[in-house]
């Protein structure tokens, strides 16, 4: 096999990493217009994606999943090598990365957990006007929005 027919056999066309990837040929390209991942082209002019492409874009699906914006994504795949498919360490550099962030995430979605039900169990689902959970609305003094929920300390 020649070396352009191994580096082709590298190259994969957007229907087919859209299939491997689980996401549509549309996401693909929105991916690509917001600059997380590359394609080339082709003599016919057609995109073709290097096989690595399809780890960014697990990359990037997980860190949306968790809550990663995708500012965030794009400052961290663009320390990734350009020269070389990234490895397992340069990937879980950049998941230490997030891991405070997720952590706090993590913390506000217990703290939902556990305390959504005040809200919900007395009826009223009006954090301003509630005398169980927000008597004489002291809530107002820290901030507008569910402050309780984001860890917002009372008066």
């Amino acid at each position: 096999m020649t070396v352009e027919r191994r580096l082709a056999a590298h190259n994969l066309m957007p229907g087919e990493v859209a299939r491997r990837a689980g996401i549509a040929v549309s996401a693909l390209h929105f991916y690509e217009r917001e600059g997380l991942i590359s394609s080339t082209r082709n003599a016919g002019n057609q995109r073709r994606y290097h096989r690595d492409v399809l780890r960014r874009i697990g990359f990037i699906r997980a860190a949306q999943g968790v809550g990663i914006s995708l500012a965030e994504i794009r400052t961290a795949l663009a320390t990734l090598p350009e020269e070389r498919t990234p490895t397992k360490a340069d990937w879980s550099r950049l998941s230490r990365s997030w891991r405070g962030k997720i952590e706090a995430q993590i913390t506000r979605l217990e703290r939902l957990r556990d305390t959504l039900d005040d809200c919900i169990g007395c009826g009223c689902l009006s954090m301003k006007s509630c005398q169980l959970a927000n008597p004489d609305d002291e809530l107002s003094e820290v901030g507008d929005g569910p402050v309780r929920l984001l860890g917002r300390r009372s008066p």
